[in-house]
């Protein structure tokens, strides 16, 4: 295939013109008394204010100029027809094929539905309690044993969905691993029962070293209490991964053992049975919701035009942003402590799939791509890094996320009318400070310390509420957001060798005598290498008097 480059789309020199002498936002809302009206999208699950975003009807304009030349809509069609889209290593990337009901799912696609059906039964099982451990006791604690993609996306849901936990979920604590140095592994082995503890094993290749490394310790610790290998791991391992006999290898009997398949990128992977996890913490009824989320964003991606798309106009945004006003960071703020983790779930959704810096094609680009992607719970980051953003020499862009009901479904509970008041200051919080964002303010305009000059562009994504169904919803428009985005820049959003080099290497250097001579390591790493060898064979500190 032949990517044509950003900068030489037909209308990029017209964008680049638009950017130049942009006014203040405060100016642009003073020229149009309409804008906040006239720049508001709207889909069934939730809508996107955009007004806030330094950009004008002209721009808009140029920008959906910039979708049709970028030819978005035919590279949406491959992405969803399961031709091949990630050319690096020949592969499709059909994980929304994940989320299409039943119903509607085409003939060479059954395996997806037998797969989620045996997950069921598997997660159906350890809530009622007929799968038990290897001394006949219930399984109380599951361990998701994964890294990036098998660990992000599933912690992140399962934390900010746990309210909707079904009854027979709420019994059973999920916990997860990711860690290669085993930190928070030992943290939770120090207070597990291993009678009543189950792990999941969620990697795509099963060849993961962080994975199973967290996994040969688990295996280790159970042997201890449990010398029948062959019981011990029928009854405390279920395994996840593309690759069957790896994890037969490995001693997971069929019976336990979750496929899914290379067509299933790691980052978009929850949508498959590595969310069993999330199954196990919330239920399947609530995983469910969260497909039917996701595929309805699918529907909308699919058939909205570019400037009534809300994926599609925050990634034609963030072109803008990124490419002609030179904002090279992107905060992400969700005023909803279930969110805490969506932001670093986003860092590896944007910053793996989009940091790239050759097209499809292999040609170096000469633009920059993806945003350095950051955040945390707004309410929190108020108190943190929002004085950078106020009267600080960056300029950034941020997503606010707000959900407009929140303890509706707690009425009865004994401190409902204090939540409620609460949920209304944290609304409060969020327009306060999107409106500072943008407006600034001159409370005291002689006092230079008191001075905020805005003009921070951002977009607010606002839900009617958190549940399953919009957590789906929103997770694939920010997928459908990533991989426009890619489009544009003509770059390829599904393979990560920059990842892959890293694993490489760290291999490579287990092995190495750092004590000789080895020209293929550099002086630094040597010398790093050597100081950590004498620091062993020295004492700790707490052992000095």
């Amino acid at each position: 295939m032949v990517t044509k480059l950003l900068t030489h789309q037909p209308v990029f020199k017209q964008l680049q013109s638009l950017a130049t002498g942009l006014p203040h936002i405060k100016d642009l809302f003073r020229s149009d008394p309409d804008r906040a009206e006239s720049m508001w999208v709207e889909s069934d699950i939730f809508c996107l204010d955009i007004s806030k975003q330094r950009v004008t009807r002209e721009i808009l304009d140029a920008l959906e100029a910039l979708f049709y030349q970028s030819e978005v809509p035919s590279a949406v069609d491959r992405l969803f027809s399961g031709e091949v889209v990630n050319f690096s290593e020949g592969r499709a990337a059909l994980h929304t094929q994940l989320r299409v009901p039943s119903e509607k799912q085409g003939s060479e696609f059954l395996d997806v539905e037998l797969q989620l059906q045996k997950m069921e039964r598997l997660v159906d099982e350890i809530h009622q309690g007929i799968r038990r451990g290897f001394s006949g006791k219930a399984i109380t604690d599951v361990v998701n044993l994964g890294v990036g993609g098998s660990d992000l996306g599933p912690l992140m849901a399962s934390v900010a969905l746990r309210e909707f936990a079904s009854p027979s979920a709420r019994k059973i604590q999920v916990h997860f691993a990711s860690t290669i140095d085993g930190s928070q592994l030992f943290e939770l082995l120090e207070h597990l029962n291993p009678e009543t503890t189950l792990f999941l094993i969620a990697s795509k290749s099963f060849t993961t070293i962080d994975t199973l490394s967290n996994a040969d310790t688990a295996r280790a610790w159970l042997k201890k209490v449990c010398p029948d290998e062959g019981l011990m791991l029928r009854c405390h391992f279920i395994g996840i991964s593309a690759v069957a006999e790896r994890m037969s290898s490995w001693g997971i009997p069929e019976s336990n053992q979750l496929i899914f398949w290379d067509w299933v990128g790691g980052r978009f992977s929850l949508w498959s049975t590595v969310g069993c996890s999330i199954a196990l913490s919330l239920g399947c009824s609530a995983f469910r919701a969260l497909l039917a989320g996701a595929h309805d964003m699918d529907l909308h991606f699919r058939s909205r035009p570019p400037l009534e798309n809300i994926p599609v106009l925050m990634a034609l945004l963030g072109v803008w942003n990124v490419n002609f006003l030179g904002i090279k960071t992107h905060a992400i703020l969700p005023y909803d402590g279930r969110l805490k983790f969506f932001p670093p779930f986003l860092q590896q959704l944007e910053m793996e799939s989009n940091g790239k810096s050759v097209t499809q094609d292999g040609i170096s680009v000469d633009y920059d791509t993806s945003p350095i992607l950051w955040g945390d719970v707004g309410a929190n980051a108020q108190h943190a890094f929002y004085q950078l953003l106020h009267q600080g020499t960056q300029s950034v862009g941020s997503d606010f996320i707000l959900a407009a009901n929140r303890y509706d479904d707690f009425q009865q509970h004994t401190h409902y009318n204090e939540l409620a008041a609460q949920h209304e200051l944290n609304i409060a919080n969020c327009l306060a400070q999107s409106k500072v964002f943008a407006f600034g303010g001159d409370l005291d305009s002689s006092n230079p310390f008191r001075c905020y000059p805005g003009n921070q562009p951002s977009s607010t994504l606002l839900l009617n509420r958190l549940d399953p169904y919009s957590l789906g919803a929103l997770i694939a428009c920010y997928e459908h957001k990533v991989f426009t985005q890619a489009v544009l820049w003509g770059i390829n959003p599904f393979d990560q060798w920059g990842v892959e080099l890293g694993k490489e290497v760290a291999l490579k250097l287990r092995s190495i005598d750092y004590s000789g001579v080895d020209d293929d390591i550099d002086s630094s790493t040597r010398a790093l290498a050597r100081k950590v060898a004498a620091f062993r064979e020295t004492r700790p500190l707490s052992d000095r008097g």
